[in-house]
């Protein structure tokens, strides 16, 4: 037991927890809770308790979705809905061995900085390494050469899947316990559709009562896959990093339009959300909430921007709001994929995956039990 962990918590946004009386309405209204995984109510218990490591072992934090049900329906208003996203930035850094998310999790001073940084080395980077601003006509390519472009990002990119999958094997570590050795690999196999079907959909999200929260996320999640599958074919084909874009209706652009136009509709909902306050999930904003949507923002804001300057054949401004875009995009996926608030996109599904691996794990141990009993009979 640690008698201080309610306090360490409220660093992360659980600042309501002494108020829950444990009555048990939080856990009656919510939609995905059951008899397996009980909560919010079970975990404000461990929280007054002090049941530190009982925390780091537990996947229910990932299974809630904060729809908001439990925080309308609280009578002591002790927030249970905001302490389960507080567990679930603790978690983050539980899972982190960088000791990063700990960091931009709890010091705002970190944030700015390594904001900051990163930003500031990027554009340094642009514009060292970048080629001639031609002016009488737009030639990205020329600027931004793709043989020095794509082969940063491939890196880039493998040094983030390195640190989040890092991180999800110590998750796996933790929710798995000692069943993690038990299983063979056949079973992780089968159960593999578990893990593209929540990453893919956020399915649970759909039975919460609010259906607008599903569609809000879908539209960032498949927005972000639609860029990033994109991204990785023009490393092929270059239809995007040229000196001669195709047409307004070629494929790729459209789908660039339908990605662009989603996370921005979405994340500009949810800022305004968090402006006005008048959802129970808006109502109360961690610093590291509005560090992912304003980078989020303005990394497609100027996506958009960019390509539009492309259209219209203004060469500067192309070329300038492409260095701004790439200054924005690298915090974003720098900080936010491996140790902050998009890193609970991958958290929530591998979740639901353990969930199953466990319940294989038991069907297993009871059949071989079962078993073991007939023969003993026999």
């Amino acid at each position: 037991m640690n008698p201080h962990f309610a306090n360490k918590l409220q660093k992360f946004g659980a600042k309501t927890v002494s108020q829950c009386f444990s009555c048990g309405t939080c856990t009656a209204v919510c939609s995905l809770a059951t008899d397996e995984q009980q909560f919010p109510r079970r975990f404000m218990r461990y929280v007054q308790l002090g049941l530190e490591d009982k925390i780091k072992h537990s996947v229910e934090p990932w299974l809630c979705y904060y729809c908001g049900d439990c925080q309308k329906n609280c009578p002591r208003k002790a927030d249970p809905g905001e302490l389960m996203m507080a567990l679930r930035r603790y978690l983050t850094t539980v899972y982190d061995w960088t000791g990063i998310s700990r960091k931009l999790y709890t010091s705002m001073a970190w944030k700015v900085i390594l904001v900051g940084l990163l930003f500031a080395l990027t554009l340094i980077v642009v514009y060292t390494f970048s080629g001639e601003m031609v002016t009488e006509r737009v030639e990205l390519e020329t600027f931004a050469p793709a043989h020095i472009v794509h082969p940063v990002g491939y890196v880039f990119g493998a040094l983030l899947a390195f640190l989040l999958l890092s991180n999800v094997y110590r998750m796996y570590r933790l929710i798995m316990g000692p069943q993690a050795g038990g299983l063979p690999l056949s079973v992780y196999i089968q159960e593999l559709g578990t893990l593209v079907l929540h990453f893919a959909t956020q399915a649970r999200l759909r039975m919460c009562a609010n259906k607008s929260l599903w569609l809000r996320h879908f539209l960032i999640m498949s927005g972000y896959f639609v860029a990033f599958v994109l991204v990785n074919i023009d490393v092929v084909t270059r239809w995007s990093l040229t000196n001669e874009p195709p047409m307004w209706w070629h494929p790729g652009k459209l789908l660039w339009s339908y990605a662009s136009i989603a996370m921005l509709y979405a994340t500009t909902l949810a800022i305004i959300g968090r402006l006005n306050k008048k959802e129970p999930i808006h109502q109360y904003s961690h610093s590291t909430d509005w560090m992912f949507l304003i980078l989020l923002w303005f990394t497609v804001f100027t996506g958009l921007l960019m390509r539009i300057f492309m259209e219209l054949g203004m060469p500067l401004p192309t070329y300038h709001t492409f260095a701004l875009h790439l200054a924005f995009t690298v915090p974003l996926l720098g900080l936010e994929v491996p140790f902050t608030k998009w890193s609970h996109l991958a958290y929530r599904p591998f979740a639901l995956y353990f969930v199953r691996l466990k319940e294989r794990a038991l069907e297993m141990q009871q059949t071989r039990g079962e078993v073991s009993q007939a023969e003993v009979s026999g």
